[in-house]
């Protein structure tokens, strides 16, 4: 997550709407255009690289203030993963002798991409490798290192600052994702990385920050401001109406092909149309032939320890008992004695078969029934 408050506000080519701006060249200057809106999501995220930026300054003995009281957001869960973050940083660091370590770091790609520039999490530099380590607090999708566009732009901008002091020949990008327990390492030869950011980045770059190049329509849409009214993307879902919504037993297999890669993102796609209608009715456009109205709502005690005061003077127990569920357990214990308590207690069931395409990298999925013909 990159935190640095000039960089959301007036970096249009940032690094971490990079796999957007590739992918989709003319998308950056359009994204540019609209509004910033924080949300509880991104500012808790913001508390907590303020928590870990502070664990890791006091670990490598600088003088620092603990924001934890000031912080908007702050709970056990986000001490646990700040804890397991710096942990991580610890143990990365004894690997070398007298690495040099930056925390929240400026880091300047401008050579590659026009105004190009972000924050470090933590920076390792030692004689031979460089690592770039990236602290995500999110827990809605899983992030990979793999060839991460945005790891790619601080590994330049990284290389940049400290390839002239270092004889640096590899770079190791890591994300460390602790509410999904997801550290995902990639490691990338220099020459590797300067032949990527010749071939591809620079060009690509280059047409983004003029809105030139042609629209893409993929995965990055997800993060994109005007994916709403992207006649690009309602073109890409419009080729399903083709099939005139037959019923599927009716479809030829191959039909049925062409439609599963684009489902998921039909979806995501109509979802986008009405949250943006909605929103834009809230703000007082008529759409013909719609309306607002007020929605379903339930009915909410307005003091909850009120009522428990009631309902106990009338003799009756007002609360629910019942084992808490695993994650409330676990943030009440802590990880370390929930997995010592309760560790031979819990098992994980098989999950429901779901269709992905066959670059998932997950085992395919056996049935009992496959399972019985393959011993037969």
């Amino acid at each position: 997550m990159e935190n640095n408050h000039a960089e959301r506000s007036h970096a249009k080519l940032s690094a971490s709407s990079s796999a957007r701006w590739l992918a989709c060249p003319p998308s950056a200057l359009l994204n540019a255009q609209v509004a910033d809106t924080a949300s509880d999501f991104a500012r808790e995220g913001t508390c907590a690289h303020e928590l870990a930026e502070y664990k890791v300054n006091k670990f490598l003995g600088h003088n620092v203030r603990d924001p934890t009281e000031n912080l908007d957001f702050f709970d056990a869960e986000m001490a646990e993963c700040t804890d397991s973050y710096l942990q991580y940083i610890t143990e990365e660091t004894t690997k070398y002798h007298n690495p040099v370590v930056m925390v929240e770091q400026r880091l300047d790609f401008s050579a590659y991409v026009p105004d190009g520039f972000g924050t470090g999490d933590c920076i390792i530099i030692t004689d031979e490798v460089l690592t770039v380590i990236d602290f995500k607090y999110g827990k809605n999708v899983l992030v990979s290192a793999e060839n991460n566009s945005q790891m790619m732009l601080y590994a330049l901008g990284a290389l940049d600052m400290f390839g002239i002091l270092y004889d640096i020949k590899e770079i190791r990008m890591v994300i460390f994702q602790p509410r999904m327990e997801n550290i995902s390492e990639y490691t990338i030869s220099v020459e590797k990385l300067l032949e990527w950011a010749e071939n591809t980045l620079i060009p690509t770059a280059k047409l983004a920050a003029e809105g030139k190049g042609e629209f893409q329509v993929g995965e990055h849409c997800r993060f994109c401001k005007v994916k709403a009214t992207c006649r690009e993307r309602a073109e890409y879902n419009l080729m399903l109406a083709q099939y005139d919504f037959a019923m599927p037993a009716e479809l030829e297999d191959t039909e049925i092909e062409t439609i599963l890669p684009k489902a998921d993102s039909l979806v995501s796609w109509v979802n986008d149309i009405k949250e943006y209608a909605l929103s834009q009715a809230i703000a007082g456009k008529q759409w013909t032939g719609w309306k607002l109205v007020e929605g379903r709502s339930v009915r909410k005690y307005t003091d909850e320890n009120a009522v428990a005061e009631k309902v106990k003077s009338a003799g009756a127990d007002p609360y629910e008992h019942k084992v808490l569920g695993l994650t409330a357990m676990q943030k009440l214990l802590g990880k370390t004695k929930f997995n010592e308590l309760l560790g031979g207690l819990i098992y994980k069931p098989q999950g429901k078969p779901t269709l992905v395409p066959d670059s998932d990298k997950r085992p395919e999925w056996n049935s009992a029934e496959n399972d019985f013909k393959e011993e037969s």
